[in-house]
């Protein structure tokens, strides 16, 4: 009997690891590097790192004797950890890696709702692996904490409304608040949770009213508390922020472009970029094959375009300088569905590879060929961005210019850059090969396939 039981209990666990392995390989290995990064700082850090310790002397986020025009939880969660291990960058740094973790492991799980578990893992790979990402996963600024919490309550929000649970659906509207009450930036996350709410209950309008008036109750309360009661503001506060009242310097003549500029030139690359473009092609033309794809493929498209929409309007048309800048930080929120839009290209082209079976002539050959070509750029893509995760990690300053012809952008300052004899060189690339030998694994049964199909060739 007892060798019956640990021959079960062994076989759970080879399950158990066989099928989350890869998601184990890329939160490690996406620490692993991220350690070998910065940490990052320059005027923001510094200032928002006064922010906390006005909450450690004060009670308050106090900043040069002005309390901040930022939402508080981010500073108080720091406050919090600085007490219990010691005030210092390095340690606040340290906390915002670890919700940069959680992030990747947040883009998992809503890759996995959207699409299936391979294009989740995908899109964790290719977030995980993002310059934009580690970056401010090694950044003392708040926007990576408030990415985290609006990924969770997000995931939360869509595993609520699978199951049709309200109570699941009351913690997701918790979390939200949280996230909002981090930074305003969290608002963007309602669009997925608003698309399917009204997909699940679009035939049902009282049931809509209700967990739609139940999902606003808990941030109302929370911002009514801080800004009415605590700051003894009003609730206009929110919109008071420098952010919406400084306008650009003389030097800059902003474009429209110069959102694009930086996705192309620094937060995703032209292979990430491609990946996202043909995913959206593939749905388009095959709409049938992948009508099962249909909400997710639009609930990310409109959150890239809200996003990136707000930025260009703040930055080009109403010229604000903050916007135009920190591009960075400003269109973070649309990272995650830059990279589940990317990933989901694996899951198509499976599909569409699948399809080729049964077509014959010239539509069997360009199905093949547009398998190979949609892999080959995903590939290209994690390489491509982790070879800039690697230069980058070597160079004492980065400058984000939102003009390739201007030497204006958001700046950050790397005082502890790596050279190539640093053992956390040799971290970097143990990382590297820790979260490609989880594509490896994900993708192993369709290479011993293939593998098969070449030697019966053969």
């Amino acid at each position: 009997m007892g060798n019956r039981e640990t021959a079960t209990r062994s076989f759970k666990l080879k399950q158990f690891l066989s099928l989350h392995y890869p998601l184990f390989a890329v939160l490690i290995a996406f620490f692993m590097v991220s350690i070998s990064l910065g940490p990052y700082t320059n005027g923001d850090t510094q200032w928002e790192m006064d922010a906390v310790e006005g909450v450690l002397n004060t009670g308050l986020p106090y900043a040069n004797g002005y309390l901040m025009d930022q939402p508080p939880v981010g500073f108080y969660l720091q406050a919090l950890w600085f007490t219990a291990f010691g005030v210092s960058i390095a340690n606040g740094v340290f906390l915002v890696t670890l919700f940069g973790v959680g992030c990747v492991a947040l883009v998992y799980g809503l890759g996995t709702l959207f699409y299936g578990r391979t294009a989740g893992f995908f899109a964790a790979l290719m977030f995980a692996f993002s310059p934009w990402h580690l970056i401010l996963s090694r950044t003392f600024l708040i926007d990576t904490q408030c990415l985290f919490f609006s990924l969770l309550g997000m995931f939360v929000g869509l595993l609520a409304l699978k199951r049709g649970s309200f109570r699941l659906f009351l913690l997701s509207a918790l979390v939200f608040a949280v996230a909002f009450n981090t930074k305003l930036y969290a608002v963007f996350s309602l669009i997925p949770i608003l698309i399917f709410l009204y997909q699940a209950k679009r035939t049902q309008p009282k049931n809509f009213a209700i967990w739609l008036a139940a999902f606003a109750v808990p941030v109302l309360i929370s911002s009514v508390i801080w800004y009415e009661i605590i700051t003894a503001s009003d609730l206009y506060a929110i919109f008071l922020h420098t952010d919406f009242s400084v306008p650009i310097p003389d030097l800059a003549n902003p474009t429209p472009f110069f959102a694009t500029n930086f996705l192309v030139s620094y937060g995703l690359g032209w292979f990430f970029l491609d990946a996202v473009i043909l995913s959206g092609v593939f749905s388009l033309w095959q709409r049938q094959l992948f009508r099962d794809f249909r909400l997710s493929d639009a609930t990310c498209v409109v959150v890239i375009v809200c996003v990136l929409c707000v930025n260009i309007i703040l930055g080009a048309i109403l010229d604000l300088k903050a916007p135009f800048l920190n591009t960075i930080k400003y269109s973070y929120q649309a990272l995650p569905f830059f990279s589940l839009l990317a990933a989901a290209i694996v899951t198509k082209s499976s599909a569409l590879f699948k399809a080729s079976r049964l077509s014959i002539g010239l539509k069997k050959h360009l199905f093949v060929g547009l398998t190979a070509f949609a892999v080959s750029l995903v590939t290209a893509a994690i390489f491509y961005n982790m070879y800039f995760v690697h230069l980058f990690s070597t160079w004492e300053y980065l400058i984000f210019k939102v003009d390739p012809n201007i030497n204006v952008g958001y700046s950050l300052f790397n005082f502890q850059a790596i050279s190539a004899d640093s053992p956390l060189m040799f971290l970097q690339y143990l990382g590297f090969a820790l979260a490609l030998s989880g594509a490896l694994w994900v993708s192993r049964n369709k290479i011993m396939l293939s593998l098969k199909k070449i030697h019966v060739v053969l």
